[in-house]
């Protein structure tokens, strides 16, 4: 699933960049990270839903 993989790019970008001392943009990266998450357990959620009907 590409939403995971986006997911992980940004959890892994948000890790860099508070090693680096940028913590506001490793907290912007870590709340896409967090919308990604929830997009896609939202939609692996309906789709096993509707995949059974």
């Amino acid at each position: 699933m590409d939403l995971i993989w986006l997911a992980v790019v940004f959890l892994i970008l948000a890790l860099v960049f508070y090693i680096f001392g940028s913590q506001g943009i490793a907290g912007f990266t870590m709340e896409i990270a967090k919308i990604l998450v929830v997009i896609f357990i939202i939609v692996a959620v309906i789709t096993f839903v509707f995949g059974h009907l």
